[in-house]
């Protein structure tokens, strides 16, 4: 099972998956000799998918680099964090598991958002414990369309023009340079490798919501920014690549404003 999940992603899913995955990683430069880099796990499809590729691409590539499997546990259940053991024996995936229970402590939290204060934690708590294990990078599982997402949100719900970058270095961690390798990678597409081999993933754990018996994706900002690229979809199939592209072609002589470095610039001033 696990030599054939391998095989796919150079064979079945080649210009889906891994052509995609070594595009990124090629053009944004995100991976270099004696790299040693944190591939985090959340449990869900995108991190376990991640974790592969990366593996194969160490196995493929001439360029010398360590790989090390991190699953920051915030106080999943006991069933989903067996979950994540099992398919993590099952891919052949070599974790490191470090408990560090902030769930409690995000759900105590009246106001505010409990998401954005839990990725808050999430990523500093990944942050330490890589660089305590030697890491100069760390690689998430973000995808295509988590860029359009986040692009559609912040512009229709910041009045701002930002997005997801293919690799930033760390502001509090020095040393420290986030990587998105699955950059170019579709979501559609990691949902089919997964159904091929019937593999089954944690989604959301977060107790918060189990508690007040609501269904995070209905109600997610997010979950509407999908909803809106699906129908965008249906209307023209090339309306979404559009939108990513745009993110590489923006023609500063034909904006009202911008900012770089904290600096705020208008199209006034050089008119």
């Amino acid at each position: 099972m696990l030599a054939e999940i391998e095989k796919s992603l150079i064979k079945t899913y080649r210009k889906e998956l891994w052509s995609k995955f070594v595009s990124a990683v090629v053009k944004y430069k995100l991976i270099s000799e004696f790299d040693k880099i944190a591939v985090c796990i959340s449990g869900g499809k995108d991190s376990f998918l991640l974790a592969k590729l990366m593996q194969e691409l160490k196995k493929h590539n001439k360029i010398n680099f360590e790989l090390v499997f991190l699953v920051i546990n915030p106080g999943y259940s006991e069933q989903n964090r067996q979950v994540i053991l099992d398919n993590a024996k099952k891919l052949g995936v070599d974790i490191k598991i470090f408990d560090v229970n902030y769930f409690e402590h995000v759900a105590s939290v009246e106001n505010g958002s409990p998401c954005y204060l839990c990725a808050r934690i999430r990523r500093g708590v990944l942050y330490s414990h890589a660089r305590e294990l030697g890491c100069n990078k760390i690689a998430l599982g973000h995808h295509f369309d988590d860029v359009v997402e986040t692009t559609l949100l912040s512009m229709l719900y910041n009045g701002q023009l930002k997005t997801m970058m293919p690799k930033l270095h760390s502001q509090n961690y020095e040393g420290l340079e986030l990587i998105r390798p699955m950059y170019y990678i579709r979501e559609k597409d990691i949902i089919r490798w997964a159904s091929k081999f019937n593999l089954q993933f944690i989604n959301c754990a977060c107790p918060l919501y189990i508690k007040r018996n609501l269904n995070k994706e209905n109600e997610s900002k997010r979950y509407e920014m999908k909803q809106l690229i699906n129908s965008l979809e249906n209307m023209n199939n090339k309306f979404v690549d559009n939108i990513f592209t745009s993110l590489k072609n923006i023609n500063l002589n034909t904006v009202i404003g911008y900012e770089k470095n904290g600096v705020k610039h208008n199209f006034l001033d050089e008119y």
